[in-house]
């Protein structure tokens, strides 16, 4: 990921400033500055998560109530929900390829979580992405075994870069009869016979495939390709449901959007609605401490933000109807089996750079920021949890989400704001619900600001180090001076 050194910050704030209509005296006293009869946008910027499938979101898990409780209380839309390759039992739902005799097709593993799913997210908007392809439709060079644990984790499932039918109507008639058992009661399989699940879900968007760039490290023409395949055989069983392409790992390569987004290279008939992408923040090294996380992470972000405006030029030029969903923010130490003892303030300074994201796409105009993610623990991805995976609690991570879905979402008007701070960002926002403004403490450091005077009684909403694992902490100011813990997120509503 890119470092990138931002010196124009401070002749932002200057001429943020300048804007203002505050004499000069009151601007040199006041560390935030609003003005709250100028509009400078308008949010359509919907804050949400993912929820990836892995052993601790099923029943016999001692989280398992936890999690699904804390899903439920978020009240998010847009959540997307993604069954992966290392479970294959859960993520596949036809292990072997079909013979003339007979098909493999079995839900057990894939039903339960997914019906929770739903129920937990019931009267909001998911994303679904069943997003890997049954291995046996790849040319490899010998069979891909499946342990009969389906808890194991099997990181070599996903192998072969060439498809054995390369008609794709394999490919497609798959996630065809897998849309088909979610959302028209069952399906008939390749001998005809009908499978029946009495599942009637409405699945408002799909998303095809996951990271491709990554998994099968497939081409954005050959992508492409897949993605018109299976998207007009999905379109005949839910013609409703709304497309969602690309979805890479690595935003870095301008081809897959320029392919993609090009509509004279679909077939006809393919709509063009979504795409996707995804950032993670990782330490520079493996020297580094939470004390040098912080610069990292946010300059990594700052580097990924210039990316997603580039991004958004191509977008507008060629498909500008699109819509755009970055649906895996989040931060990595290592690697996916890290196993050191993780600081308690680094779901905090986590949390706050997803808080920091949210807020510079929302100026952007994406519309949707999704967090990754719900559950992690030990041996997969324990550092993008949003689940204390030993006490079954929503970590600061998820609170941060919390505070925010709750405050702020589309519809919103950011109003001119300059916060003469260099560790603290700063937007304000007129909701439906008043004024309020966003503070974000970058630092792992205790930060003071004066604030405007209409902020004398204004309540307080936050999560910082004090809060840890417990709920959005909130109190009322008695003066229009706040104090920022060290990588706070705060949300102050004004009278």
């Amino acid at each position: 990921m890119a470092n990138r050194t931002h010196y124009s910050i401070p002749l932002m704030i200057m001429s943020a400033v300048a804007c203002l209509s505050v004499p000069k005296l009151y601007a040199q006293k006041k560390a935030v500055i609003i003005n709250w009869g100028k509009t400078v946008s308008v949010s359509k910027t919907t804050p949400t998560l993912q929820v990836v499938y892995n052993p601790m979101l099923r029943a016999n898990s001692p989280i398992y109530k936890g999690t699904f409780e804390a899903l439920k209380n978020l009240g998010a839309d847009y959540v997307r929900y993604v069954p992966w390759f290392p479970y294959p039992k859960a993520a596949v739902v036809e292990l072997n390829a079909p013979t003339k005799e007979q098909t493999y097709w079995d839900f057990t593993y894939a039903d339960p979580v997914m019906q929770d799913l739903m129920e937990a997210t019931k009267r909001h908007s998911v994303v679904v992405n069943f997003s890997t392809i049954p291995v046996w439709m790849f040319k490899t060079d010998k069979t891909v075994e499946v342990d009969a644990n389906a808890d194991e984790v099997n990181w070599n499932y996903n192998q072969g870069k060439e498809l054995r039918d390369t008609t794709m109507k394999e490919l497609a008639g798959y996630f065809a009869r897998l849309l088909s058992w979610y959302t028209k009661g069952g399906f008939t399989d390749e001998l005809g016979k009908f499978h029946k699940s009495g599942h009637y879900y409405k699945i408002p968007y799909w998303e095809v495939l996951n990271e491709p760039d990554l998994e099968h490290r497939i081409s954005p023409k050959l992508y492409t390709k897949m993605y018109d395949a299976i998207v007009l055989e999905l379109k005949k069983v839910s013609s409703e449901t709304k497309f969602v392409g690309i979805s890479v790992a690595y935003e870095t390569n301008p081809e897959w959007f320029e392919y993609f987004l090009n509509p004279a290279n679909h077939k006809a008939g393919v709509p063009l609605e979504g795409i996707s992408y995804h950032f993670y923040g990782r330490p520079a090294s493996v020297y580094q401490t939470i004390d040098s996380y912080q610069y990292s992470f946010f300059d990594q972000a700052n580097g990924f933000l210039d990316r997603v405006r580039y991004i958004e030029n191509i977008r507008k030029r060629l498909a500008p109807g699109v819509f755009t969903q970055i649906n895996e923010i989040g931060t990595i130490l290592q690697d996916r089996d890290y196993k050191e003892v993780i600081p308690d303030a680094y779901w905090n300074l986590s949390g706050a750079m997803y808080a920091y994201i949210y807020l510079e796409l929302t100026k952007i105009g994406i519309d949707v920021a999704g967090e990754s993610q719900l559950v992690g623990y030990p041996t997969q991805f324990p550092d993008v949890s949003m689940m204390n995976w030993t006490n079954s609690k929503p970590n600061a991570r998820y609170w941060v989400l919390k505070l925010l879905k709750d405050n702020l979402g589309p519809g919103d008007k950011l109003q001119i704001t300059a916060v003469n701070n260099p560790d603290v960002t700063g937007q304000a926002f007129v909701t439906g619900n008043g004024k309020k403004l966003l503070l974000i403490n970058r630092r792992n450091k205790e930060v003071q600001l004066d604030l405007p005077a209409d902020a004398k009684n204004a309540g307080v909403n936050y999560v910082d180090i004090t809060t840890a694992d417990d709920p959005v902490g909130q109190y009322q100011l008695e003066h229009s001076t706040i104090t920022l813990k060290p990588f706070a997120v705060a949300v102050v509503s004004f009278k």
